[in-house]
């Protein structure tokens, strides 16, 4: 028994020790930035990845493709949480169409649509009314959009999403957060395929304890 736990000890060790020589060299300062004030997480135990994005941004429309493949290639301690931002008026309509897809179970099946329709069919989507017609081809009857648009429950989502960017002092879009101490953006990781290997760096070392 003490040797296998003594063989499991020593191939732990060489596991950690080639990570640290494989593992890319990224600065913090540099290709990430070490948050101020950690936000606390909402996934337990599991290394959560934030997305701070927004509907109508056209680089998180180009990132959302990348982050999806990235996404589906996770094990099962990593978990990502989406977070639409509030830059301005017209940003609070759609924000508030992803919390009620997020109320109604909908956002796996509405969430890449949402972007086609807004940069690819060029659609407006200035309105409630405007996202109750979106949203009813998902089966969300309009009156029931309307209803959970106004609802508490998403106000209320709405202004946690507004403190969770504050506490993560976001300035731009698309933006990740790794275990609500690391912010990533493509400005300073280099890129958005960049972002996700910075990402996976982060996730190892939190997944390391370092």
């Amino acid at each position: 028994m003490m040797k296998k736990w003594l063989l499991a000890a020593v191939a732990a060790c060489f596991a950690v020790t080639a990570w640290a020589q494989e593992a890319p060299r990224y600065e913090e300062g540099v290709q990430y930035e070490r948050i101020a004030r950690p936000v606390p997480t909402t996934t337990g135990d599991k290394i959560e990845v934030v997305e701070m994005f927004g509907y109508l941004c056209p680089h998180c429309n180009s990132f959302e493709p990348l982050l999806e493949s990235w996404t589906a290639k996770q094990p099962a301690d990593v978990q990502l949480v989406t977070i639409p931002v509030v830059f301005g008026r017209s940003w609070e309509p759609l924000a508030r169409a992803f919390y009620v897809a997020d109320l109604l179970g909908k956002v796996e099946e509405t969430h890449k649509p949402m972007f086609d329709a807004i940069h690819k069919e060029r659609r407006n989507m200035r309105s409630a009314d405007d996202l109750a017609d979106f949203y009813a081809d998902y089966g969300v009857e309009p009156d029931n959009f309307r209803k959970q648009y106004e609802s508490f429950a998403v106000s209320m989502k709405l202004k946690q999403g507004d403190a969770k960017a504050r506490g993560y002092e976001i300035t731009g879009v698309p933006t990740l957060i790794v275990n609500g101490k690391y912010r990533i953006t493509a400005s300073s990781a280099g890129g958005h395929e960049q972002m996700l290997k910075v990402a996976d760096y982060l996730i190892e070392r939190e997944r390391q304890g370092n």
